[in-house]
């Protein structure tokens, strides 16, 4: 039976979970529209039905 690997301590995954434990959870710098609000990126191609 093979004994678990001893884990290795990361100091920056520390210091970050002090930080979020003191501010709490940060709010995204964007909202994030729904996809069916979002103009396409691409253009169809002619002749192409939107068949959704």
């Amino acid at each position: 039976m093979a004994a678990k690997k001893k884990r290795k301590f990361d100091a920056r995954k520390e210091v970050r979970a002090i930080a979020r434990e003191r501010v709490g959870k940060v709010p995204a710098s964007q909202v994030i529209v729904p996809k069916a609000e979002r103009k396409p990126k691409h253009k169809k191609p002619p002749g192409e039905e939107e068949s959704r």
